[in-house]
């Protein structure tokens, strides 16, 4: 059984990001584990899907890239591009592991987690057992759908399944769902030159007005369906919660929330942009969750607060009212849990300072979630 000081699960952005920092501190004995390749999260986008969070060389000035996970790096200089796709991002993440020479075992498929005598035990898919004193969860939700709402899910279209929007077929496709996701769906599907019909449970579409763009649409998704829409193929039905669909004498049946029978009907199989489980259901018994168990419980240091050394990066991690869901977010607590697992192996951590400066470790977050006035 080898021993690693870290086990980081997870080669996306938040794993190749963790990883440069603890190696750029000097920790030795760490592996990353990727149960497909660098950047494979990212491979899966939609052909069409663009990052929403603009790229822009800012280096020379002292501000990181929006998307950039690694001091010194910018996807907009590796990539020549504002707003990339996700097979793009991963060319870039595939970059920074090669030039920084990353630990990485791809093809290692974690299939379970044990924790004794405050020790990890990693177990992976056809290889050896691997034990660890601290373990970075960095394994995101992409690929963990959240699909099986509905009676006819498995004849169903996750928005994480589609290769490309031009492999949909019909000239009208219903959308349950309008998030990012859903909106971006319905922008390509008509851009294609399909009808659209989207349907959103919330009571009122801008119900919620708010700077974070964690709850809001973003400005790229707002100027492109804004465009859009003067070709007057999408429709949006809010307060229309979609509590079951059926496919009933070859027709998809929509049922809503309050109507006793179908409230529409759809030739072809709706998309559902339904968002993402959890990616920590491997480990959920190691952490305590909120009350409506929707998120977990992590200290200052973003470790969990059931199980010393386990601690989580990316877009899960969330503190109260703070969602850390978007790189640029995530990234600045980095440094905080390299300070934590620093102090805990007893190395130098004064790099910490360049970091702080570049927005690679915000530990107080008490200054975030001021709104704009204007």
């Amino acid at each position: 059984m080898k021993n690693y000081d870290v086990v980081i699960v997870g080669a996306g952005a938040s794993g190749i990001g963790i990883a440069s920092m603890l190696k750029d501190f000097g920790v030795k004995k760490m592996v990353v584990l990727e149960r497909y390749k660098v950047g494979a999260t990212f491979e899966k986008w939609p052909k069409e899907m663009r990052f929403i969070t603009p790229s822009f060389t800012t280096n020379f000035w002292g501000h990181m890239d929006l998307n950039s996970v690694v001091s010194g790096t910018s996807p907009a200089y590796s990539l020549d591009t504002e707003h990339p796709t996700g097979k793009e991002y991963a060319k870039y993440l595939r970059l920074i592991s090669r030039h920084l020479e990353l630990p990485i075992n791809e093809n290692a498929d974690v299939e379970n987690v044990e924790y004794s005598e405050n020790r990890f035990i990693v177990h992976i898919k056809g290889h050896k057992i691997i034990k660890s004193r601290f373990l970075i969860w960095a394994a995101g939700e992409f690929q963990y759908p959240n699909s099986n709402l509905f009676s006819s899910s498995p004849l169903l279209l996750h928005t994480s399944q589609i290769e490309s929007w031009e492999q949909i077929q019909g000239d009208q496709i219903y959308i349950i769902g309008g998030g990012e996701s859903g909106i971006d769906a319905a922008i390509n599907l008509s851009r294609l030159g399909k009808k659209v019909v989207l349907l959103e449970g919330n009571k009122d579409w801008n119900s919620i007005r708010t700077t974070d763009p964690s709850v809001n649409l973003s400005p790229y998704t707002i100027d492109r369906l804004n465009e859009e829409m003067l070709n007057e193929r999408i429709t949006f039905f809010d307060k229309s919660q979609v509590k079951d669909i059926k496919l009933e004498d070859d027709k998809y049946r929509i049922y809503v929330r309050g109507k006793k029978s179908y409230q529409y009907q759809s030739a072809t199989p709706p998309i559902i942009a339904t968002g993402f489980k959890s990616s920590l259901m491997m480990v959920k018994d190691f952490f305590d969750w909120d009350k409506t168990n929707s998120y977990v419980l992590l200290n200052e240091h973003d470790e969990s607060i059931k199980t010393p050394g386990l601690f989580l990066v990316g877009p899960q991690v969330r503190h109260e009212n703070h969602i850390l869901c978007f790189i640029y977010k995530f990234r600045q607590r980095f440094g905080v849990v390299c300070n934590a697992i620093g102090n805990e192996l007893e190395m130098d951590i004064s790099c910490l300072k360049q970091y702080r400066k570049e927005g690679l470790y915000l530990d107080d977050l008490g200054d975030c979630g001021q709104e704009c006035p204007c």
